[in-house]
């Protein structure tokens, strides 16, 4: 798992890193430190709400306009109506200061363990599709149907449906989806990659649910 820390307090931050040892960490002590370090291949941030240059809040409402990341915000605002906005923003868990950096742990474990369930079940209901819709994925036997018709996939067409089937409802940004697919060279892969993948699973699975957000990227409706 690759986690983002956003945290001013230097010692803190530190040691929320200590304890989630085993994980790749990065750590940003500053909204601008979070934003050039945020990309799609993070899978958790954790976030204060208070911090030097900004609110953790305004930059939750940020990233949910772009990503589906995974956000536990860990903040000393305590205040009901505080964890109510922090939830309805779309975060995941909401932790208050003081706390053990055990539960923190434990926090996090099932913050992923909720999201690959939410993902496996969002595949499985994929793929029994078959006789009720005129799309079946199997994305474990790489098994894929239109109209009860076999279709042959990329291994790239493949990991980009299945992005966006296990997302279903949620817009996922172009940067984020060239990081999964292209995890290892992003940076090197052309501008237009991404799009031209796009059309050939539109062309291979005709009217296929995926709406293009623009200026944003893609959602499997």
């Amino acid at each position: 798992m690759k986690i983002l820390i956003v945290e001013d307090d230097r010692a803190l931050n530190n040691g929320i890193a200590l304890s989630l040892k085993g994980e790749e960490i990065l750590q940003a002590f500053s909204l601008a430190q979070a934003r050039s370090l945020l990309d799609g291949s993070i899978d958790l941030v954790i976030l204060d709400i208070n911090l030097p240059d900004g609110s953790g809040l305004d930059y939750c409402r940020e990233i949910r306009e772009k990503s589906g990341v995974a956000v536990i915000f860990l903040t000393a605002n305590d205040m009901e109506i505080d964890i109510v906005t922090g939830l309805e923003m779309g975060a995941d868990d909401y932790i208050t200061k003081p706390f053990s950096l055990m539960v923190l742990r434990a926090r996090v474990n099932a913050v992923f363990r909720r999201r690959q369930e939410q993902e496996y079940g969002q595949s499985k209901r994929a793929e029994k599709n078959e006789g009720q819709g005129r799309f079946f994925f199997d994305f474990e036997r790489m098994l894929f149907k239109v109209d009860g018709r076999p279709v042959e996939l990329s291994k790239t067409e493949q990991k980009l449906l299945r992005l966006l089937v296990a997302n279903q409802g949620r817009t996922l940004s172009r940067e984020m989806l060239m990081e999964r697919i292209w995890p290892d060279g992003a940076e090197f892969v052309e501008e237009n990659a991404l799009s031209v993948t796009m059309n050939r699973l539109r062309a291979k699975l005709p009217g296929i649910p995926v709406k293009t957000v623009y200026g944003i990227g893609y959602e499997y409706v």
